[in-house]
């Protein structure tokens, strides 16, 4: 049978089909690659989330890790805790005695410098390690020596501090004059500077010390013993009678007044000043008229402090050792001398307080 569309219809409808076929074709692998396209960016959204997710969960197992290690090794490296050196006095149950003053040293003996009348005592004849009022003997033994102040003398290994590993700022080569070193020995209780006084004297330093000990038993210091200059070592020995005798021979020597009380000091050492400050804080009040005065501390000595001040009309002479506190020895200073100002037969006459 005859067709009854036209040719022109016919060829119109096949370019159609064509075009269409031809679009169809082509548009598969557009549609294709596009889902690849979505499937990858899902895939690595979902690599992302999970690494996120996986990254987040090592982070907490890191630190959980991390903790765990620190507890761990809190409980294989336990803290351990290092008593406090008792002071020999604390072993001699010194600190249970009772004074009228209530003080913290276990030690003190209050005498009028002019009379040699005993206004308070507590312990007095106990001997005790007195750390660094050793070097008020150290400065009694140079200053009669007459020995050059303006000799420089240098710091070696042998001025190190190998016992209590104390600090200094005074360096190994460090060169000050022997009247610089006397100084800091003196007001600010440089280890290292009394040390090299006694190292640099002549004879050595066996002969240094066998003069301090000599000087002790002159002045009739009967329960003193020094084996070294700077009161590191305990086997430095002194009782308070003892103690009150020094203060008293030493303050008869200007230098040593002026030294002891100085409120600071500095040194030129190479191209830095170094700033030293006076161990007692008394020397600067304007409540105390202090004629000479020494600090020390070691563990075994506990704190101690000896001075000379002038106290209600009278020259006094005060010795704390074994106090337990940092600031305790300034404390029963001002004890003692708030004790002196405000009862008047004390500040008039020498009236013994035993403890």
């Amino acid at each position: 049978m005859p067709s009854t569309e036209s040719p022109a219809l016919n060829r119109l409808l096949q370019i159609v089909a064509i075009f269409t076929c031809t679009v169809t074709l082509c548009a598969m692998p557009a549609h294709a690659a596009q889902r690849k396209k979505v499937e990858i960016q899902k895939t690595n959204a979902a690599s992302k989330v999970a690494k996120r997710s996986s990254g987040e969960k090592s982070v907490r197992v890191a630190r959980t890790s991390k903790t765990a290690v620190s507890a761990k090794s809190r409980v294989r490296v336990p803290v351990t805790i290092i008593p406090a050196i008792p002071s020999f006095g604390e072993l001699a149950g010194l600190h249970g005695a009772p004074d009228a003053l209530a003080l913290k040293s276990s030690v003190a003996l209050v005498i009028d410098q002019d009379t040699r009348e005993v206004l308070f005592s507590k312990n007095e004849q106990a001997v005790l390690p007195i750390a660094s009022l050793t070097k008020l003997m150290t400065g009694v033994v140079v200053n009669e020596a007459h020995l050059p102040m303006d000799e420089e003398i240098t710091i070696t290994q042998d001025d190190v501090d190998t016992e209590k590993r104390s600090r200094s700022r005074l360096t190994v080569g460090t060169s000050l004059s022997r009247g610089e070193l006397l100084h800091l020995a003196l007001m600010s209780s440089e280890n290292r500077a009394a040390h090299a006084l006694g190292r640099t004297y002549p004879g050595g330093m066996n002969t240094f010390v066998a003069l301090m000990n000599a000087k002790a038993k002159a002045l009739g210091m009967k329960d003193t013993r020094y084996v070294e200059p700077t009161g590191l070592s305990s086997n430095n020995q002194s009782s308070a009678h003892d103690l009150a005798t020094l203060v008293n021979a030493a303050y008869n020597e200007p230098t040593l007044r002026e030294l002891t009380t100085s409120p600071g000091y500095q040194v030129d050492v190479g191209s830095r000043t170094l700033q030293f400050n006076n161990t007692n804080r008394l020397v600067k009040n304007p409540d105390w008229d202090i004629g000479i005065q020494k600090t020390g501390f070691i563990n075994e000595a506990g704190q101690c402090l000896v001075l000379q001040a002038k106290i209600a009309g009278r020259k006094l002479i005060m010795v704390f050792l074994d106090s337990a506190g940092k600031l305790s020895r300034i404390g029963d200073a001002e004890r003692v001398r708030r004790w002196v100002e405000s009862t008047p037969h004390v500040a008039n006459n020498a009236t013994k307080v035993a403890g």
